[in-house]
C-alpha cells in the first residue's frame, strides 16, 4: 500500500470517534494494552509529559514541547485530532512522521493489531509511542484524546501530569457533574509523579487534592496571576494561562533534573507556532476583511473567543459556523454574539450536525443567518458578505476550521 490507500484502509476499518462519535468510543484500556504486548511495550521506559484537561491541553502541550525543543532535547509530540493531515498528530522537533513510516508501520503490524479490533485513536497511540521509542526521543509530549482514566494514552508512566482545567464537555462519556469530569482528568496522576494543576477551584480542586494526596503524588496549582517570562505566540488571555501552566510544568521537570535554561523557556513560547506548527487557535488566515479560525467547540472555548473578539477591533461580524451532532448546541450557542451574521454549515463529517438543524438551534439562541450547503460554500459567502473593515470568524469544530485551512 502506498500512504492514500494506507490512510484509506484506516479510516475504513477502524473505528473513529472524530468522524462517528460514541459509536467509536471504547471505555477501557484493554486494547490499548493488548497493542502495547504487540508492540514489545513501547511506553514502558518512555520519559514523556502527559497532558489532560477540557480545553487547552493542545496547546499547553504544543507549548511545552517548544519550550523543550529549545532546550536542545528531541522532542516527540502526539497530539488529535488532526486539521489536515493524519501525520499532524506525530511530530518530532516540529516535523510530522514520514509517510513511509506510517506505511511500513501499519503493513508490519496489522496482521497482529486486526484481531484486537482497536479503534483509530488506539492505533495512533500505539504508533506513536513505538514510533518515539524508535527515535530514540529524550521525551514526549502526550496529550489525552479524551477524559484521562480510560484515555488510550494513560498506559504511560510520565515524569509529570498536568490537567489544564476542567469544563462542560463529553459529558455522556465523563460524568454530567464538573467533579465527576474531574475523576476523570485525574485518572491520569499516578503514585509518586508530580501533577501540575492550572486552573482548578473549590470541589474540583479538591477532587485533584484527594486523588494526589491518595497517590502521594506531589501537586501544583498554578498560578494564574504570575507574570509570564516572555510573551507567548498564541494570543489571548486563555493562551497565557496555557502558558503559565506550561511554564509550571517546566519548573517542575527542572526539579527533577532537566536542564531546561531561561532562555528556552522565553524562546519556546514565542516561538511555538514555527516550532511545532501548531494551528487554528485564532489564526489570521487572510485579510482584509481580517479572517480569523479558532478550532473552538465547547462553552468554554467559545466563551474564550468571545473575548478575543471583545478586543479585537471590526465594524460588522460574519460567523461561519458548524458544530458535531454530540454537543450541547444551546449551551455552547448562548456563548456566541447574537449582533452578528451567522453562516450556517456541516463539516463533511458523519458526526457533523446538520447545517438547518444548527440554524434551528442557533434561531432559539436569538442568532440569525443562512444554512450553506458546505463549509467551503459559508466560508466563500461570508467572505464576500464582508466588507474591508470587517471580521469574518470561523469557529465551532476542528472539523469545519480543517476544511477553509
Amino acid at each position: 500500500m502506498d500512504y492514500a490507500e494506507t490512510l484509506a484502509y484506516l479510516y475504513a476499518r477502524l473505528p473513529m470517534f472524530q468522524r462517528l462519535g460514541p459509536a467509536a468510543y471504547k471505555a477501557d484500556l484493554g486494547n490499548t494494552h493488548a497493542l502495547m504486548e504487540a508492540l514489545g511495550h513501547p511506553e514502558r521506559g518512555l520519559r514523556c509529559v502527559h497532558v489532560a484537561g477540557t480545553n487547552g491541553k493542545g496547546s499547553t502541550s504544543h507549548l511545552i514541547a517548544s519550550i523543550l525543543q529549545e532546550a536542545g532535547l528531541k522532542v516527540g509530540l502526539h497530539t488529535s485530532p488532526h486539521l489536515k493531515d493524519f501525520r499532524e498528530r506525530f511530530r518530532i522537533n516540529g516535523k510530522p512522521v514520514p509517510e513511509q513510516v506510517v506505511v511500513d508501520f501499519v503493513e508490519r503490524h496489522r496482521e497482529a493489531f486486526e484481531p484486537v479490533q482497536a479503534s483509530f485513536f488506539e492505533w495512533g497511540v500505539a504508533f506513536a509511542l513505538w514510533w518515539f521509542r524508535e527515535e530514540a526521543v529524550d521525551i514526549a509530549v502526550l496529550e489525552t484524546g479524551m477524559g484521562g482514566r480510560l484515555d488510550s494514552t494513560n498506559v504511560v508512566t510520565p515524569e509529570v501530569a498536568v490537567i489544564t482545567n476542567v469544563g462542560w464537555d463529553h459529558m455522556q462519556f465523563l460524568g454530567d457533574t464538573l467533579e465527576s469530569i474531574a475523576g476523570e482528568k485525574a485518572g491520569i496522576i499516578k503514585t509518586g509523579v508530580p501533577v501540575v494543576v492550572g486552573e482548578a477551584e473549590g470541589d474540583v480542586k479538591e477532587v485533584f487534592r484527594r486523588k494526589a494526596a491518595g497517590l502521594q503524588a506531589p501537586i501544583t496549582f498554578v498560578d494564574q496571576s504570575s507574570p509570564l517570562p516572555a510573551r507567548s505566540g498564541l494570543l489571548g488571555p486563555h493562551q497565557e494561562r496555557n502558558a503559565r501552566t506550561a511554564v509550571a510544568t517546566i519548573e517542575v521537570l527542572r526539579e527533577r533534573g532537566w536542564a531546561v535554561p531561561d532562555k528556552a523557556v522565553a524562546n519556546g513560547l514565542e516561538r511555538v507556532v514555527a516550532n511545532t506548527g501548531l494551528q487554528g487557535r485564532w489564526q489570521v488566515l487572510a485579510e482584509p476583511p481580517l479572517t480569523i479560525a479558532d478550532v473552538a467547540h465547547n462553552v468554554d472555548g467559545l466563551r474564550a473567543v468571545r473575548r478575543m473578539l471583545e478586543c479585537t477591533p471590526y465594524e460588522r461580524l460574519h460567523v461561519v459556523l458548524g458544530v458535531v451532532n454530540d454537543k450541547d448546541p444551546g449551551r455552547v450557542l448562548a456563548e456566541l454574539p447574537k449582533d452578528a451574521t451567522y453562516y450556517f454549515c456541516k463539516a463533511d463529517i458523519p458526526r457533523g450536525m446538520e447545517a438547518t438543524e444548527l440554524q434551528a438551534h442557533a434561531q432559539e439562541a436569538g442568532l440569525a443567518g443562512t444554512v450553506y450547503g458546505s463549509v467551503r460554500e459559508a466560508y466563500q459567502a461570508a467572505r464576500s458578505h464582508a466588507r474591508l473593515n470587517d471580521l469574518v470568524l470561523v469557529t465551532g469544530s476542528v472539523f469545519v476550521v480543517a476544511e477553509v485551512l
